[in-house]
């Protein structure tokens, strides 16, 4: 609490605490405005002033720039597809502040070019379009031949909740996009990570979303019931077990594999969303939503941090470890999705 009443003054000029304020005034939260609401999250929301931090001094609040205060990350490669917008922008803006060369990957050339211009951000523009195989594997090609081995690979674009059901090479298109794009890419580029080099998947909480079973492998393109979140869960899900796996074979080497969740952030991922979601996600930012520099920094510790230098195969949210669901724990479905998903790529040729 004494952080929020920090920040309080320090938007509008409150007294102290356990000074009488001047008649009329309240200095509880009923008596803030939408717009004093609004400047307290440029810096925190205020759930999370009411959650501790972890042991390594990091939390809710924490943002990307705060986690990678004082590193160096020059020499150092990392790759984020989604870098155009939102916590990928935000993520390649960081990684670029404090040294590193982006590989920058958006849908197109352009779009990565001008992600990585809006910074000025050391690295180079590349087109991964995850819906799109020919584009995936033309993507791992043009990092391949760079030459430059990779420090992290982070898997953060994605699209979600999709209002109708709808398929890419006749799986469900969240599944295909969020998941499969994603392990087309990661597995082309593994030998081109160096010996400590990570894979960061950005799942989400919403993998409690999925269906009671888990990943649905008999309906895999949402033929029999679609539910747009239940779809979207599924496909968080498939991100946290491919990481979950991934971490599996690679054991018994330095190379690591983990996933995690970044908050619910008001970003254009949720443009799909029902009508009138933008005003109710505008209403809530203040109390409940991470800002863009929060909601990234927890893909920026997993990729840069020595805390989790070794650590693999593991769940974060707010930059600390985190409990999953029961089916985003079963080692059984995460292997088994991984055969179907290499099953799923040999069939499109």
């Amino acid at each position: 609490m004494a952080e929020f009443h920090q920040r309080l003054r320090s938007t509008r000029r409150l007294p102290d605490r356990h000074a009488r304020p001047p008649a009329g005034e309240l200095t509880t939260c009923s008596a803030l405005t939408f717009v004093e609401m609004r400047a307290i999250n440029r810096d925190m929301a205020l759930i999370g002033m009411f959650k501790g931090k972890g042991a390594n001094g990091f939390g809710y609040n924490s943002t990307a720039q705060e986690v990678t205060q004082g590193l160096d990350l020059s020499g150092k490669t990392y790759l984020v597809t989604g870098c155009n917008s939102g916590l990928g922008l935000e993520t390649l803006r960081i990684l670029g502040l404090r040294g590193g060369h982006v590989i920058g990957a958006a849908r197109t050339v352009d779009k990565a070019s001008a992600a990585l211009q809006v910074h000025r951000t050391s690295g180079t523009p590349v087109a991964c379009d995850l819906a799109d195989p020919a584009s995936i594997r033309a993507c791992v090609q043009s990092v391949q031949e760079l030459g430059k081995p990779i420090d992290a690979l982070i898997g953060n674009a994605g699209i979600m909740a999709l209002p109708k059901r709808q398929t890419i090479h006749g799986y469900e298109a969240q599944f295909f996009t969020n998941h499969v794009g994603h392990f087309i890419l990661v597995t082309g580029l593994l030998d081109t990570l160096t010996d400590n080099g990570r894979v960061v998947m950005v799942s989400s909480a919403a993998h409690s979303r999925a269906p009671k079973a888990g990943i649905v492998f008999d309906d895999l393109a949402a033929e029999k019931h679609y539910s747009s979140f239940g779809a979207y869960g599924q496909s968080k899900l498939a991100n946290l077990l491919f990481a979950r796996h991934l971490a599996k074979r690679l054991n018994g080497t330095r190379r690591t594999a983990n996933a995690l969740h970044p908050g619910v952030i008001r970003t254009n991922i949720a443009r799909h969303l029902f009508p009138g979601a933008e005003l109710a996600m505008a209403g809530l930012t203040p109390l409940l939503l991470k800002n863009t520099e929060q909601g990234a920094a927890t893909q920026c510790y997993l990729a840069t941090h020595a805390d989790v230098e070794g650590i693999s195969g593991k769940y974060f949210a707010d930059c600390n470890p985190a409990t999953t669901t029961k089916n985003g724990a079963d080692m059984t479905m995460a292997a088994r999705l991984w055969e179907v998903t290499e099953y799923v790529i040999r069939d499109l040729g």
